[in-house]
């Protein structure tokens, strides 16, 4: 039985990969869910039991250090062991720099604790037993940790930061035989531009980016569980993703200006 460790479970791709690996493992899969918001997450779990799969809910908030660790004491004390921990817990940001005044700038700090220090933090204590297990770590990123996105300089940050970690870690256990997998979500059909932060630091409550070619949530999610599964390095999801990496070296203020384009369409569409 593989033991799956997902945070940010409750809803969007956490909750998508959850179903999705129930639905697909059933008996043959435990999995650790792990967020917030505990009725949503009992929720989750009362899917995926439906399929076979065992599950324990751990209430979390990755962006305290604490909870990182109580989380994997709790998944290893349950089923002894973990195979595959997936790091996607994560918030969203929108705001041109000069908008955010110093009173407010705090919330770059909160995003970061959120984005880049959960994940190190739970990566770094589940990190002995994923060796023991030859398993896997999965990193949900973002095409913006790859290209800068005008008003997502927080954003930006949290997941360049991110990807830098999780590329130095590949390389730390390349003799350990444990997986990195990092991926590249555009646009997807979920609700985490919405709920994260405009310049004063609350919830946006609209997106900041153009919503009408949006990745289903279901699509997304299957080519992430096909890349972690064939441990794949990277798992870029579409084309623009794909060609994006290679313009931004070759042209890279025409990829400024095609960002610059997305931004202005999302503003005349809100």
């Amino acid at each position: 039985m593989e033991v799956i460790v997902i945070t940010g479970a409750s809803e969007g791709i956490g909750a998508e990969m959850a179903t999705q690996l129930a639905q697909t493992r059933g008996a043959a899969v435990a999995l650790v869910l792990a967020a917030r918001q505990t009725a949503k997450l009992d929720t989750v779990a009362h899917v995926c039991r439906q399929h076979g799969a065992q599950v324990l809910c751990v209430p979390t908030d990755v962006s305290v250090r604490a909870d990182c660790g109580a989380l994997i004491a709790q998944a290893l004390q349950h089923f002894g062991r973990i195979d595959t921990l997936i790091n996607n817990a994560g918030v969203s940001a929108h705001a041109l720099l000069h908008e955010v005044d110093a009173a407010h700038l705090a919330w770059y700090e909160d995003l970061m604790r959120v984005n880049l220090w959960g994940t190190i933090w739970c990566t770094h204590a589940a990190l002995a037993h994923l060796k023991a297990s030859r398993g896997r770590i999965v990193a949900v990123s973002s095409l913006a940790g790859l290209v800068g996105v005008p008003g997502r300089t927080a954003y930006c940050t949290s997941k360049f930061a991110m990807n830098g970690f999780m590329e130095a870690l590949r390389t730390e256990l390349q003799a350990d035989g444990v997986s990195v997998t990092i991926a590249y979500p555009g646009v997807v059909d979920t609700d985490i531009r919405r709920r994260g932060f405009n310049a004063l630091g609350q919830p946006a409550g609209s997106s900041g980016l153009s919503e009408d070619k949006a990745m289903p949530v279901d699509v997304c999610v299957r080519k992430i569980l096909q890349g972690a599964e064939r441990r794949q390095r990277d798992v870029l999801m579409s084309p623009i993703g794909h060609v994006g990496r290679w313009l931004k070296l070759l042209a890279p203020s025409w990829v400024d200006r095609m960002a610059w384009a997305a931004l202005k369409k999302s503003d005349t569409q809100r």
